[in-house]
């Protein structure tokens, strides 16, 4: 006992303690005060008394206490605990409470004391929490006998305080000697507690200034408790006394407040649910006078159905059960019309605790449902939208958590359905994307840490777009939009395919699409990159033109496909020999260029060879034999040539005269190639302006029956009077201008020309004048012989137009079509040069033609050649079997006219006969 009482002398501020001992009797004269008046009092007035007076005595005795801190001088300099301090006033409040609402209904002492042992017990656990709160720069040691003594003296006074409490109607004065033992049994609790505490100084824990309550601050705290305890209690006492005469004032002003509002319909009802009464906003909006409506049921305003269901009479169970009612729904008025309202029904309860009756209130709330049906309707549609966009789409806000995610999102990452929920952390989600697919905890950190990283450098760096590669080689392309609230949205598109497909472009825009090696472009830039290597490293470039040669027959013999295969094959043998510094790429058709750099002119030859060797080395396709061939042309820079344009243009003079020649399949670029090729160049030039110029003329050759000797007509041959060059050969021209296209006019010319001199003989002999293949493929013959013929006045029986087999060969069909077109108009068509084709056979099998013209090679040789004269004879069996008449080419002796009547011939030209000259020079007008 000398020590509570040294404790208190000697470490306490003696002013302070009166002060805590003050506030301590008070604010337990309050608590019992007011649990008193609650005894009083039943359900909801009841609660409001014990709330008052948990709150009252709580308040009060936790300012009793830390007032009584502050008093305690230990030695040290003394701050609280924020959060533990807040939770020591919870617990003290929520032990108040709990006492007196076990005492208000207790009828035995027994049990008030046990509600006196339940608040010792909340004190003493209130002093000891409010104890741990402290900080300072030291330790705590705690004496156990004195805290033993401290928790009894406040367990058993307290029990004698709430059991000295007077009969329930009693008040005033019998309540300050239980108020004065809870107050004894406080303050003897705390000054035994503090003797057991020693407070040792030393080092402490670091204690932050944002979670500690200051002494100023408590002093401030602590005067406001007093304050709001001794509010409370006067407000409990002023309200017990002017309850009763204020009651009466209350109802008055309700009823005045309650009909004034119009815009709710607020009226009440009797226990059983009849109407009694009614205020002008009910008239307002249910369309009923207070004199139609008070005494009957309120079920009126509910539909039949739902009067038939006891809906109004659950309505009033669940206000009763539940303490209030609240619902929307259709209701009617007067005149049947309906409306949607907002319900609410509360239960007035009488002071014995019965039901008295209920308070409605009724708003007309048809706009508002409008507005929400609106808004859900949106709502409803962005979702939907949102569920079926292609994008994934996420919204987070300013602490990066997840707000709303699409189906499409979790799509995309593969998360199982139900995985992302709003309220996540993005690096949460990230975590989780990469669960899927790696099983290693610290892989999964690590590349979750990245992509964090790499997102927010892009919101610094203001990027809008990251492209992410995730598992399975797949490609999201992120989007990001800042909010101003620091929140962002994403979407997310999987843009694997788009990429692929890019490659793909960007892949065939520099290759071939049928062989996969790179096209003439991809050529030019790979040309020029090797070009600039060897300027800087004095080495040398090749240029290898290549040209396929046979392939047109592997097309038409064996069908497009076949001819795909070989150029798959061929390429495929050409990049598999593929060296370093060697490159390879088809231009189209037929047609291949490749490129070499070196400094050692063997590995050029090399190279060459192995190209050689894929390109002729045989091979089967659908069990035929294909015997492919090739024509190589080399240019080198940079003696032949210093540009890649120039390089590839001699490359491929050298590759034609390759192709020219039987004995080689590879030539090397000569100066000599390219002088001819520009002399066929300015030959091409002059062809074009030859008819401006008149520098065309037409000679004929006479033709005559082989029997008679008759003349039977003429063919148009044409010449050319060049100003330098002088007479130039058919021979020399005539393969120039098929190649530039100057035959196309050239041929009109020669055909108008020849019908128009035909038109004006006296002797109507046919004239024979030569199509090219050029003509025939590139321009409609039938119109214009048909033009010609109409123009010149020329009978179509004296026309007769010869074309070789070649003409046929490139399109057959189209060949064929054009000559029956022909043919139609009276026209007779001649197959030139027959015997030398390769399927003359089956051209005459095609197309009935007029007229076969024997090659002037077999009378070269048939005076002693007996394989010639066969050919002869079988060609001439041939046309007397079809019944066309056969024409020999190339008769200059005797002896050939002689075997040509000994064999059946029917008709013959050739010098001996007559040699080509202009008409005029001829008295065939005579």
């Amino acid at each position: 006992m000398f020590t509570v009482f040294n404790c208190i002398a000697q470490m306490h501020d003696l002013r302070l303690v009166v002060l805590a001992a003050c506030l301590c009797f008070l604010s337990s004269l309050a608590a019992l005060t007011l649990l008193q008046r609650a005894r009083n009092t039943v359900k909801v007035a009841r609660l409001i008394w014990l709330l008052m007076g948990g709150a009252a005595g709580g308040f009060g005795i936790w300012a009793t206490h830390f007032v009584a801190m502050l008093a305690y001088s230990g030695g040290v300099v003394v701050t609280y605990d924020t959060s533990g301090t807040l939770t020591s006033l919870a617990l003290v409040l929520v032990a108040t409470l709990a006492a007196v609402t076990f005492a208000a209904g207790a009828e035995s002492r027994a049990r008030r004391a046990f509600a006196g042992v339940l608040f010792g017990i909340g004190v003493t656990s209130m002093h000891f929490l409010g104890m741990a709160a402290m900080r300072f720069a030291g330790s705590m040691t705690w004496d156990r006998s004195f805290v033993i003594a401290s928790m009894t003296l406040a367990v058993v006074i307290s029990a004698i305080g709430f059991y000295l409490l007077p009969d329930i109607k009693a008040a005033g004065r019998k309540l300050l000697v239980p108020a004065a033992t809870v107050c004894a049994a406080i303050v003897a609790m705390h000054f035994t507690a503090m003797a057991a505490l020693t407070i040792v100084p030393g080092p402490g824990p670091t204690v932050d200034p944002s979670e500690t309550m200051s002494t100023g601050f408590m002093v401030v705290t602590l005067l406001s408790v007093s304050l709001s305890m001794i509010a409370s209690g006067f407000a409990a006492a002023l309200f017990a006394m002017r309850a009763e005469s204020s009651t009466k004032e209350s109802e008055a002003r309700f009823e005045m407040l309650v009909q004034g509002v119009t815009d709710y319909a607020i009226y009440m009802l009797d226990k059983d649910g009849r109407v009694t009464n009614w205020n002008v906003g009910a008239q307002r909006a249910k369309g009923y006078t207070a004199d139609e409506i008070i005494g009957e049921d309120f079920g009126r305003f509910y539909s039949e159905e739902e009067r038939a269901a006891g809906l109004p009479q659950r309505a009033l169970l669940k206000a009763r059960t539940e303490g209030k009612f609240e619902a929307e729904g259709w209701r009617f008025r007067k005149d049947g019309t309906s409306f949607w309202a907002h319900v609410v029904i509360d239960p007035i309860w009488a002071a014995d605790g019965e039901i008295a009756g209920y308070a409605k209130i009724t708003r007309d709330v048809t706009e508002q449902k409008a507005d929400r049906d609106r808004i859900k309707q949106v709502s409803r549609n962005l979702d939907l939208a949102l569920e079926n966009v292609s994008q994934g789409i996420c919204l987070f806000d300013a602490e990066e958590r997840l707000v709303l995610a699409n189906r499409r999102y979790s799509e995309i990452f593969e998360f199982q359905p139900g995985t992302i929920r709003p309220g996540m952390s993005y690096r949460q989600i990230i975590a989780l994307g990469y669960e899927i697919h790696f099983s290693d905890p610290e892989l999964v950190a690590t590349r979750s840490s990245e992509h964090y990283d790499k997102l927010k450098r892009a919101f610094r760096l203001g990027e809008h777009s990251i492209i992410h590669k995730i598992a399975h080689g797949r490609s999201i392309q992120l989007n990001l939009n800042e909010l101003p609230d620091g929140g962002w949205v994403a979407t997310y598109e999987d843009i694997t395919e788009r990429l692929l497909s890019e490659e793909r472009i960007a892949f065939m825009a520099r290759h071939d699409a049928l062989t996969g090696l790179p096209n003439r472009s991809a050529f030019s830039e790979r040309l020029s990159q090797d070009l600039a290597v060897a300027k800087r490293a004095g080495m040398q470039v090749a240029v290898i033109g290549i040209d396929l040669d046979k392939f047109k027959e592997i097309n038409d013999q064996r069908g497009h496909s076949a001819g795909d295969q070989v150029l798959v094959t061929l390429s495929e043998r050409m990049s598999q020999r593929l060296g370093e510094d060697e490159f390879v790429a088809r231009f189209g058709g037929d047609e291949f260029a490749a490129i070499k750099q070196f400094s050692d002119i063997a590995d050029l030859h090399d190279f060459v060879s192995r190209l050689e060797a894929s390109l002729t080395d045989d091979f089967k396709i659908d069990g035929f034999d294909i015997n492919p061939d090739a024509s190589i042309g080399v240019a080198i820079y940079p003696q032949d040539g210093s540009t890649g344009e120039m390089l590839l243009a001699n490359a491929d003079l050298a590759m034609y005269r390759a192709k020219a020649t039987l004995s080689e399949r590879i030539c090397f670029y000569e100066v000599a190639m390219d002088e001819a090729a520009r002399d066929r160049r300015k030959m091409a030039s002059d062809l074009w302006s030859a008819i401006d110029r008149n520098e065309l003329h037409l000679h004929y050759q006479v033709q005559k029956s082989v029997s008679t000797g008759e003349i039977t007509g003429y063919e148009v041959l044409l010449r050319w009077e060049h100003p330098t060059r002088g007479n130039v050969p058919p021979a020399d021209f005539i393969s120039v201008a098929e190649e530039c296209g100057a035959i196309v006019p050239i041929g009109e010319w020669v055909l108008r020309e020849a019908c128009k001199e035909a038109a004006g003989w006296a002797e109507k002999h046919k004239i024979a004048v030569n199509l090219s293949p050029v003509q025939i493929g590139h321009q409609d013959i039938a119109h214009l012989v048909h033009s010609v013929l109409f123009e010149t006045g020329l009978e179509p029986w004296r026309l007769e137009l010869e074309i070789t087999e070649s003409s046929i060969i490139v399109d057959k069909d189209r060949a064929l079509l054009t000559l029956r077109q022909v043919k139609n108009l009276g026209v007779s068509i001649a197959i030139d040069d027959f015997g030398t084709g390769y399927s003359s056979l089956e051209t005459l099998r095609s197309f009935p033609f007029d007229k076969i013209k024997l090659d002037r090679s077999f009378m070269n040789e048939v005076e002693t050649s007996e394989q010639a004269k066969a050919i002869i004879r079988a060609i001439l069996a041939l046309g007397q079997s079809l019944s066309i008449p056969v024409l020999a080419e190339g008769v200059e002796t005797d002896v050939q006219l002689g075997i040509l009547l000994d064999e059946g011939c029917d008709e013959a030209q050739g010098y001996l006969l007559g040699r080509p000259m202009p008409m005029r020079s001829r008295k065939i007008a005579a």
